[in-house]
């Protein structure tokens, strides 16, 4: 079975709303084996959102509409699909019924506009709305599913899971029943043009497939199979997955969930080490993202937010002849800050970051984006030199990935 989703409402085409309930759906019906080959988003005009059915209609055994249902006059999704479907509006008997109870239960009574939610396509099945005033609706005509959702996600969910689940799992259940699994294999420390060339003999996989894309300063790789059951699938996805590991090496740190902090936190309780930082440019940034992991105080230390020169020189005891010779943003002063931050936080492990994040303050020696981190071991210290572009968070953040992946780098290195 193929399916589109259909997204309503100008809200979404305007940016004013982000369109979290297509993702959601994406994710149910991959879980039921329905394959999504389109999603379209359309505003509140009964013409553009035809047109965008009759589309999906031509293409797809299932359509899905979000949005739309409410009580206002540019609520028009169920009229028209009665419409593209040749069917009169008739008014659900027990959907008017719930709508009246859900008012009286608030004192309150429905007027017209309210009712005219009870209405749907003559040969459809409502779908109730366990949360507010809008149900939703079933229609099968000519071996075509339309399936028209409340906007809400506080109403969607609930809907889905009640109602559209248990419909779509008795339809696509027997013989040609199959599921449909991903998994994120997450890389770092690479730009996503070499990383897609060290896979790229596995790009023309067709089942499972991977496909890459750039997600703040990481490279992620999704792997997708399509199977009879989800055992099946699982294993052919780990035997890709091992595949592209193989060629990636440790550019690779996490799948799914994990993120670099993470198994940063993870690495460092494993090898029973402690982790300190001073920050400068980044502003507190690492180690909010380290304190943002659970059980991260088994092995952070803290860190120094040192911005000023004397805050440099007071809190972490830089010299304050370092930084007159060579400048605040300097491989010398990014170093004395990580020794600074390892004997007075008592770390193992230490990292000292300063730059110019901009917009303004950079020079053609120092332009913006200038970014020196010095990583300090129980056995050296190396320093990095970066230039970041983009926004002045977007420069602050890729600094922090860069900074901890050091860390990363270097707990797996240990005992190689």
């Amino acid at each position: 079975m193929h399916a589109e989703i259909i997204s309503v409402g100008t809200e979404l085409l305007l940016g004013h709303t982000v369109d979290t309930n297509a993702a959601y759906l994406g994710k149910i019906l991959s879980s039921l084996g329905i394959d999504v080959y389109y999603r379209a988003t359309v505003g509140d005009n009964a013409e553009r959102l035809a047109e965008t059915l009759r589309a999906a209609l031509s293409r797809a055994d299932l359509v899905i509409t979000i949005g739309g249902l409410g009580p206002t006059m540019d609520d028009l999704t169920k009229e028209t699909i009665a419409h593209v479907l040749g069917e009169r509006m008739v008014s659900d008997p027990d959907s008017e019924r719930a709508i009246r109870e859900f008012f009286e239960r608030r004192g309150i009574e429905p007027v017209a506009s309210n009712l005219k939610q009870a209405l749907r396509p003559e040969s459809g099945v409502a779908l109730p709305n366990r949360v507010g005033t809008a149900p939703g609706v079933i229609v099968e005509k000519d071996d075509k599913i339309v399936i028209a959702l409340p906007g809400p996600p506080g109403e969607l969910i609930p809907m889905v899971v009640d109602s559209v689940v248990p419909y779509l799992d008795q339809k696509t259940s027997g013989k040609h029943r199959s599921v449909i699994e991903s998994r994120v294999l997450k890389v770092v420390g690479i730009g996503e043009s070499a990383a897609e060339d060290k896979v790229r003999d596995l790009l023309t996989s067709e089942n499972p497939t991977i496909a890459p894309y750039a997600k703040g300063g990481e490279v992620h790789f999704r792997i997708t199979a399509k199977a009879p059951n989800r055992q099946a699938a699982l294993a052919m996805i780990s035997d890709l997955e091992a595949k592209a590991r193989e060629r990636l090496g440790d550019y690779v740190f996490g799948i799914d969930e994990d993120t670099l902090e993470s198994v940063v936190v993870r690495l460092l309780v494993e090898r029973g080490l402690k982790l300190a930082f001073a920050e400068s440019c980044t502003g507190g940034l690492v180690s909010n993202r380290v304190t943002d992991v659970p059980g991260a105080s088994e092995t952070f230390q803290g860190g120094v937010v040192a911005y000023a020169n004397d805050v440099k020189s007071g809190m972490l005891g830089v010299p304050a002849e370092i930084i007159a010779r060579h400048g605040a943003v300097s491989p010398e002063v990014a170093e004395a800050m990580a020794n600074g931050a390892a004997e007075r936080l008592g770390a193992d492990i230490a990292v000292g970051i300063t730059g110019i994040a901009g917009p303004a303050g950079g020079t053609p020696e120092k332009p913006v984006g200038l970014v020196y981190i010095a990583l300090k071991t129980p056995e050296s210290v190396s320093v990095t030199r970066n230039v970041f572009g983009g926004s002045r968070t977007e420069i602050k953040m890729r600094a922090s990935h860069v900074a901890l992946n050091m860390v990363r780098m270097y707990l797996l290195n240990i005992g190689r």
